[in-house]
């Protein structure tokens, strides 16, 4: 045992490596969310071993890469494993197969800066004692949150999504936000440390006042989910009060350069998975990327079949490709009549890098780079733009990759009332994407208290109540649709989310230079 503690090799790399790929586990579709309570204090256990042990047993190596390369070589291990999916984008186009390595490895090589910048800004000051967990989690937020937010932000597979499945520990979403709950989650998968330092009497106080903790607020939580049941089933679902839709997945395969003949065949079908009542009125939404490659102006050419298919008592919403000024190309949600003209358009602000757009395109393009979509020009990004007003529902759209964004929920309209998200899952091929990607759309219905509309084309389609329920879904690649009725709930609330993660923090940080020499 002694030869593997005193082995640099092992405890420096291979070891969080191994620690980093086990958190896939902790996610979707798995949802092992108590191999975290492993992983992080092994994690803090190796970083106080190392930095204790740095200036004597790895002294031949400087002491504070030895700090740094604890965390990053964790940070490898959890995007290797955890977003792996990213290269399956990359098979559609022979092109771009040889992106496949870089996604695979480059991504990780890249995100692993993070954690490695967090270990190292607090491995000088963690020990075995209460104070230094506060400080090791407060890092490890801060790093989540810089990621989320800095450059184009990617908070994807933060610790917080590892609760997805357990709606009653996320209603305080609402009052925290996604980063103030994820500095939480981090802090209570760190509970078993309370039992390693057993020599610090204090220690079993604080165990048992984060349990006490964890259980009032599953019990807040349950209440009110079960509050809120109760007022949905006593709802009156008038005509003014509440909106039919109803979600296809026509579950469709991902292909470039569709023929006429191609696109009036996906049409037809996505029509036939409608199965649209003519006298009824219904919202019918369809996913993302049901048009691969098309423009609306090119398919207004099929404009007759939307005329003969639906009434004026339906609004049809999909994804397409629009442009203006012959100049500006953007990946939009549109919505039209049964005359197949456009009454709302709403053009995606939170562009996938490389995907939609290639960052610094006039530099990268000169080396042959180009985005990963159809039509390697880049997407312009949508600006401020009003939501979609249907009877009385004020309604929030977004497309796809946008529905990670807790920002967009945040400023969004304080009178929104109903969410869309509509996403092109078959991306992801047949991998743990889609089940991830789903989950930030739980997420997003609690922080808002609002309903939530989804439909993914060989993705997750489903209603997911204003606390996170799913109320009804279609699996992946399954066929069809579901509609609800949904109900016309009153949100006029604004949180400030980031400033309650801020004072988090501060307190957080306020504790440890308090109690470092105490506790």
């Amino acid at each position: 045992m002694d030869k593997i503690l005193n082995n640099r090799f092992y405890i420096i790399f291979l070891f969080p490596f191994l620690l980093g790929l086990l958190t896939v586990f902790s996610f979707q579709p798995f949802n092992f969310t108590i191999v975290n309570f492993f992983i992080l204090p092994m994690l803090f256990l190796i970083l106080t071993y190392v930095n204790k042990k740095s200036k004597n047993i790895y002294r031949k190596k400087p002491y504070l890469i030895n700090l740094f390369f604890v965390g990053y070589f964790f940070g490898i291990g959890y995007f290797i494993s955890g977003i792996y999916w990213i290269s399956y984008s990359l098979t559609f186009d022979d092109s771009f197969k040889y992106l496949i390595p870089f996604s695979l490895i480059g991504i990780p090589l890249f995100l692993g800066l993070f954690f490695g910048v967090a270990t190292l800004s607090v491995g000088r000051l963690v020990q075995n004692n209460f104070s230094s967990i506060l400080i090791f989690c407060a890092s490890l937020s801060i790093v989540d949150f810089l990621r989320g937010n800095m450059l184009s932000g990617f908070p994807w597979n933060l610790w917080a999504y590892s609760w997805s499945w357990f709606p009653e520990v996320l209603q305080i979403l609402k009052i925290f936000g996604l980063f103030g709950f994820n500095l939480l989650a981090i802090t209570i998968f760190c509970i078993p440390l309370f039992l390693v330092f057993y020599r610090k009497k204090y220690n079993i106080i604080f165990l048992f006042f984060f349990i006490v903790l964890f259980f009032l607020n599953y019990i807040y939580g349950s209440s009110t989910i079960n509050k809120n049941t109760r007022e949905l089933n006593n709802f009156d679902y008038n005509n003014n009060n509440s909106i039919n839709i109803r979600l296809i997945s026509p579950s469709m395969e991902l292909k470039y350069n569709l023929s006429a003949e191609e696109v009036k065949q996906s049409l037809l079908n996505l029509i036939k998975y409608s199965d649209p009542d003519k006298d009824k009125n219904t919202v019918f939404i369809w996913p993302e990327g049901v048009f691969t490659g098309y423009s609306y102006k090119e398919l207004l050419q099929y404009k007759n079949i939307f005329n003969e298919s639906f009434s004026n008592n339906h609004v049809i919403i999909f994804g397409i490709n629009t442009s203006k000024n012959n100049n500006d190309s953007f990946n939009s949600l549109i919505a039209v009549n049964n005359n197949f003209e456009i009454i709302y358009q709403y053009n995606k602000k939170k562009l996938v890098p490389f995907g939609e757009f290639l960052p610094v395109e006039n530099i990268l393009s000169s080396f042959g780079l180009k985005k990963v979509t159809q039509g390697y020009t880049s997407f312009s990004k949508g600006g401020n733009q009003k939501n979609l007003i249907i009877k009385n529902f004020n309604i929030l759209p977004l497309i796809c990759y946008e529905i990670i964004f807790p920002s967009l929920i945040q400023n969004r309209d304080k009178k929104t009332n109903l969410i869309i998200n509509i996403s092109e899952d078959a991306w992801f091929g047949g991998s743990i994407g889609p089940y991830q990607h789903f989950a930030k759309a739980i997420f997003r219905s609690i922080e808002s208290d609002t309903f939530l509309a989804r439909t993914a084309n060989r993705g997750i389609s489903a209603f997911i109540d204003n606390k996170g329920n799913i109320v009804k879904s279609l699996k992946i690649s399954e066929k069809g649709h579901i509609e609800l009725n949904v109900p016309l709930l009153k949100n006029n609330s604004q949180n400030k989310n980031d400033l309650i993660f801020l004072l988090l923090l501060f307190t957080y940080t306020i504790i440890f230079f308090t109690l470092r020499n105490k506790l």
